[in-house]
């Protein structure tokens, strides 16, 4: 079992995990606040807004979960339909979508302001519902990149599996989901420092690029021939 902990599979949930991570402080560090990554905030700040007299923060959050669900159901369409020989389809989309955030801000403020406006930040959080069912099994998301809160209590639920007599792969593997996720916000943290939010989305689209180039030419093979 702890061997699946550390396969390229769970290897490449890290990678993607951590791609999450920056691309959550990418949205935090260089706008109004907005969470792509943390529907659970996102879903209060829709209801609560109304109570704080702020319209604007119950709306734009409302439709931040409108773009996350929506990445989750144009990737899982793809998957079912195109992207049959590619388990890891999704992070193409989610490329596309900050390629497109990427554009969308330039066109919307230039390449110098600091801060990105709420456009390209629904892109984003497209992408990141895209990003999500990168990894699928029998039908449901088995590796929930983004999803904090259900990785530490299934780490929870594991350590304790392990102190009852069970394996250390009980909890590694979420352990090691949470700290790459945490890695990821605090390298766009410190990115954030050296570089405005165009910047920024810029670096998010080449390591997704990347790893898109990868997953797609190289690991679906290897996952498709086991």
């Amino acid at each position: 079992m702890l061997r699946e902990t550390f396969d390229s599979e769970a290897r490449l949930s890290y990678v993607l995990a951590g791609l999450a991570g920056i691309l959550g402080a990418t949205a935090f560090t260089h706008s109004a606040g907005y969470f792509v990554t943390f529907m659970t905030g996102n879903a209060q700040r829709a209801a609560l807004g109304y109570f704080r007299d702020d319209v604007t923060l119950s709306v734009s959050a409302g439709l931040l979960i409108v773009a996350f669900v929506s990445g989750v159901l144009v990737a899982s369409v793809c998957r079912r339909h195109f992207w049959v020989a590619h388990p890891h389809g999704p992070t193409v989309l989610t490329t596309v979508s900050l390629i497109a955030a990427t554009v969308v801000d330039v066109f919307d403020l230039g390449w110098y302001q600091n801060e990105l406006d709420f456009p390209p930040i629904f892109l984003v959080a497209f992408g990141i519902g895209a990003l999500n069912t990168s990894f699928v099994k029998d039908g449901e998301v088995s590796v929930p990149l983004s999803y904090v809160t259900g990785t530490l209590v299934k780490m929870g639920q594991g350590i304790e599996r392990h102190i009852a007599g069970g394996e250390l792969s009980d909890w590694l593997g979420y352990f090691l989901l949470f700290a790459s996720f945490t890695l990821g916000a605090t390298a766009g943290g410190a990115i954030s420092l050296v570089v405005n939010g165009t910047g920024m989305l810029v670096v998010a689209s080449a390591v997704c690029a990347v790893t898109t180039a990868y997953t797609y030419f190289h690991q679906d093979r290897r996952a498709l021939l086991k």
